[in-house]
């Protein structure tokens, strides 16, 4: 039998049904160019079909970097991204080739100790509540534990690549 703590401290490897059942409708009001707040569309090369696989992710940007958040853990977007090295995100309507490095534990703590917190205030206050209300279902050491979170969801700093 597992103990609330011990199913919170391993790191999840499939999103909840919640947020995976509306992926393709989201996806679709995202290629339309619907505002969906920080969402937008993450291509990448899945590591072992080589096809390229679109998934909707929040991207957090301030001053003037971006960063993608693996907040399910493991799942196989992360999985993608991190064989592939980067991909393409949708950035004003217009499609960018990106670089994407992992953050090791200390940078994904600092991340989520001092980049998520501000940048969440600095946000529409129905987005606020919102994603902290998300947060606090699935993921709630994103907001209140810095070394949990980094130990058991990934990011990723996006850098735009020259189209050269």
């Amino acid at each position: 039998m597992h103990t609330a703590h011990s199913t919170l401290s391993r790191p999840p490897s499939t999103a909840p049904g919640f947020v995976r059942r509306p992926n393709s409708l989201v996806r679709g009001l995202l290629r339309l160019g619907v505002p969906m707040g920080p969402n937008t569309l993450l291509t990448v090369r899945g590591r072992t079909s080589g096809e390229p696989r679109t998934v909707p992710v929040a991207v957090t940007e301030a001053d003037g970097r971006r960063w993608v958040i693996g907040a399910y853990g493991d799942v196989n977007w992360v999985r993608n991204l991190r064989t592939a090295g980067g991909g393409e995100i949708v950035l004003d309507g217009r499609e960018t080739k990106v670089t994407a490095v992992e953050l090791d534990q200390a940078e994904a703590e600092w991340f989520y100790r001092d980049i998520v917190g501000p940048y969440l205030r600095r946000q529409p206050r129905v987005l606020q509540v919102l994603v902290r209300a998300v947060f606090r279902l699935v993921a709630p050491d994103i907001l209140s534990d810095p070394a949990l979170a980094a130990s058991k969801r990934p990011v990723f700093e996006l850098f735009a690549r020259d189209p050269a």
